[in-house]
């Protein structure tokens, strides 16, 4: 069983930037594959980034949405992933969860369906 807790959300500006931790309780989280998705108002969940496991060599991927503004990375001495989110956009705006999963195929590692444990979501509104 994993427990997870996305932190870091807020209010930023447009342009701005923000990192989010996404928090794991539970052993062999090295092996897990790590999401962050997006839903905002009105629309369904988003695939935003995700990180592989050690088994998966720890590839990251990318929407094209956010591909080289947002940075996942991960620190398995801390079970903890983050995401970095860089010139931020209104657009951006939304609940972000992170989710985690184990032996994740490498065509799945886009699709919610795949993991297993979700956080309860973090607040990441840009305005100005």
């Amino acid at each position: 069983q994993v427990q997870l807790v996305g932190t870091g959300g807020g209010l930023v500006q447009p342009g701005g930037s923000r990192k989010l931790s996404c928090a794991a309780s539970g052993s062999s989280f090295s092996t897990y594959t790590v999401g962050w998705f997006r839903q905002a108002p009105g629309r369904e969940r988003e695939f935003v980034a995700a990180i592989r496991g050690s088994l998966g060599g720890r590839s990251t991927h990318y929407a094209d949405s956010v591909k080289g503004r947002f940075a996942i990375s991960r620190e398995n001495s801390k079970n903890t992933v983050f995401l970095q989110m860089n010139s931020l956009q209104p657009e951006d705006s939304a609940l972000y969860y992170c989710a985690a999963g184990n032996r994740i195929i490498l065509s799945s590692v886009r699709s919610a369906g795949a993991y297993n444990y979700w956080d309860q979501g973090t607040q990441v509104t840009v305005s100005s």
